[in-house]
C-alpha cells in the first residue's frame, strides 16, 4: 500500500502532529508513506528527509500552478490512496488527481473541527471528490452526516498519541522555567490563541479562581490572533501576576507535565490533541463539553466536564482538583489508562490502514 500524505500549513499545530504519527508508523509497519508539505512549515522542518519528502507550498485553494505541480507527482509516484490533512491540501490534492486525468487515485480527508461544511462551489467540489473522510471524532462524523455527507464515506479514526514516547519527555520546572512562586499550584493550558478555544473564558474563570487560591498560577502556552486582546483582558481582570501567556513552545510536553492540573476551555473542539497529551502524561483534565471532548475525557474519571462558556462552572471545577491531591492523582492515572487503550498512536495507524484497504478494494464506488 502506497499513500501519499498532503498537509499545506506553515505553522504546527495538533493536526501536523497527527500527519507526522501517521506517516511514521505507516512506514514502521513496512508500508511507503510519501509526505507532501510547504518547504517553509514546521511539519516539513521536523520530517524526515529522503525521497519520500516533497515541498509543495500552495498560495491558497485556487493556486492552479500549485494543482499542475501535484498532478505532476501523483502522474510520476502512482499512490493507490491520497491522504489530504487540511482544507487546502484537499483542494491541492483534489485539483490534482482531476489534472493527472487517468486512474486517479483514492482520495481520503481527515476531518479533525466540527465546523460544517462551507457552501461555496469549490468547497462543494472537493468534498464530492472525497472517497473517505476520516473524522476524529463522532461529533465530526455525525456533523458531516448531517452536511449530506453519506454515511459510508464518514469513518471515525480517532486521533493518537505516542504514550511511550511521551514518558521519556523529561519534565521541565514550570516555576524555574517561568519564573513562578516556589511551590504555587500551576493550571496549564495549550492551544492556539482563537476564539473557538475559548482562553478569554479561561481567564474569567482564572480571575474566580485567584480570588480563592491566591497562590494559583494560570500558564497559556500558544501563539496565535487573540494574543494582544488576552493580554489586555488580563490587565484589566488585575491578573498580571497570575496568569503568564508564554507563546509558541516547542517544548510544550515537558511544559505539561510540570501542571498540575490541565485546562481545556474549548467552544468547540473536534477531539482536542493537547487533551490527549495531557491524558498521556498523567495529568488531570478539565473541559468543556465542546464537539468530541466527551469522547476522550470520562467525567468523573479521567477528568471534570463543564459547559461552554462557562467561567463559573470552570473556575468550580479547577477549584475542586486544586483542594483535592487524590483526585487529581486518581484522574491522572485514569487518563494515562485511557490514553493508551484508546487514544494509541499504533491504534491509529491500525485504523487509517483499515480505510486505505477498503478504499483500494472497492475501487468501482467512485464519488466523481
Amino acid at each position: 500500500m502506497f499513500s501519499l500524505h498532503v498537509d499545506t500549513a506553515r505553522t504546527w499545530r495538533g493536526g501536523q502532529q497527527q500527519v507526522r504519527l501517521t506517516v511514521d508508523g505507516l512506514r514502521a509497519a513496512s508500508q511507503r508513506a510519501a509526505l507532501v508539505a510547504h518547504p517553509r512549515g514546521e511539519l516539513y522542518r521536523r520530517a524526515v528527509g529522503g525521497p519520500d519528502l516533497f515541498p509543495l507550498a500552495a498560495a491558497g485553494e485556487l493556486d492552479l500552478g500549485a494543482a499542475w505541480r501535484m498532478s505532476r507527482l501523483l502522474r510520476r509516484l502512482r499512490p493507490d490512496v491520497v491522504h489530504a490533512h487540511d482544507a487546502h491540501a484537499l483542494a491541492l490534492a483534489a485539483a490534482g488527481g482531476a489534472l493527472a486525468g487517468g486512474g486517479r487515485p483514492r482520495l481520503a480527508a481527515s476531518r479533525r473541527v466540527d465546523f460544517h461544511l462551507h457552501r461555496n462551489p469549490l468547497s462543494r467540489w472537493k468534498y464530492r471528490r472525497v472517497d473517505r473522510f476520516l473524522c476524529a471524532s463522532d461529533a465530526i462524523r455525525r456533523m458531516l452526516i448531517e452536511d449530506g455527507v453519506p454515511a459510508g464515506r464518514a469513518t471515525v479514526v480517532y486521533e493518537g498519541v505516542d504514550v511511550d514516547r511521551i514518558a521519556g519527555i523529561p519534565a521541565l520546572d514550570v516555576h524555574q522555567e517561568l519564573g513562578l512562586p516556589e511551590g504555587a499550584p500551576i493550571v496549564g493550558n495549550i492551544a492556539a490563541l482563537v476564539p473557538h478555544k475559548g482562553q478569554q473564558h479561561l481567564l474569567d474563570a482564572a480571575a474566580r479562581v485567584v480570588a480563592e487560591v491566591p497562590d494559583a498560577r494560570f500558564v497559556i502556552v500558544g501563539a496565535g490572533e487573540l494574543h494582544d486582546a488576552l493580554a489586555a483582558q488580563i490587565a484589566r481582570l488585575g491578573l498580571e501576576r497570575h496568569v503568564v501567556l508564554t507563546g509558541f513552545r516547542t517544548d510544550a510536553l515537558s511544559l505539561l507535565k510540570g501542571f498540575d492540573l490541565f485546562v481545556m476551555s474549548s467552544v468547540t473542539e473536534g477531539l482536542g490533541t493537547s487533551v490527549l497529551d495531557a491524558m498521556a502524561c498523567g495529568r488531570p483534565v478539565v473541559a468543556t463539553r465542546a464537539g468530541g471532548i466527551p469522547e476522550s475525557v470520562v467525567d468523573g474519571e479521567t477528568g471534570l466536564l463543564v459547559p461552554v462558556r462557562d467561567p463559573a462552572a470552570l473556575a468550580s471545577a479547577v477549584l475542586r482538583l486544586l483542594r483535592d491531591h487524590t483526585l487529581r492523582q486518581a484522574l491522572g492515572r485514569a487518563g494515562r489508562t485511557r490514553a493508551r487503550a484508546r487514544f494509541s498512536a499504533a491504534r491509529m495507524v491500525a485504523d487509517t490502514t483499515a480505510v486505505y484497504e477498503a478504499l483500494t478494494g472497492c475501487r468501482s464506488e467512485a464519488h466523481d
